[in-house]
């Protein structure tokens, strides 16, 4: 067991290319982003939607819908087996820095919005 551990420090330490956005609270919810790059697709970022509720249970029974800029159409985020993690690879440039996080829960919605960091910054 004791061997695992320096080998998982390793792993964190080669995901560089990983950028958080800080948390923002939305009812009983904490969401926050991670984006990472997307190399089969030059320009696009692997989206991930991290969602708890009450600060430690994972928000697995939302819908999310993303989109990068006001005139691209909503696309929904997968929900990634029950976890509160919700996948969705964008377009992130200039024009499509902005994430713009649509949740559905309970009857209610809601809209977020994180900054993206360009892939050049």
């Amino acid at each position: 067991m004791k061997a695992l551990v320096p080998v998982a420090l390793m792993l964190v330490a080669c995901s560089g290319g990983i950028q958080e956005s800080p948390p923002q609270e939305w009812r009983d919810l904490q969401v926050r982003v991670e984006s990472r790059s997307y190399s089969p697709i030059p320009g696009m970022e692997e989206l991930l939607v991290l969602v708890n509720r009450n600060q430690t249970l994972p928000a697995w029974d939302c819908r999310v819908d993303l989109r990068t800029a006001d005139e691209d159409p909503w696309k929904q985020a997968i929900e990634d087996g029950h976890v509160g993690v919700y996948r969705r690879a964008a377009k992130v440039d200039a024009k499509h820095s902005i994430l713009q996080v649509w949740i559905h829960t309970e009857g209610t919605q809601g809209i977020l919005k994180f900054p993206l960091k360009l892939a050049s910054s």
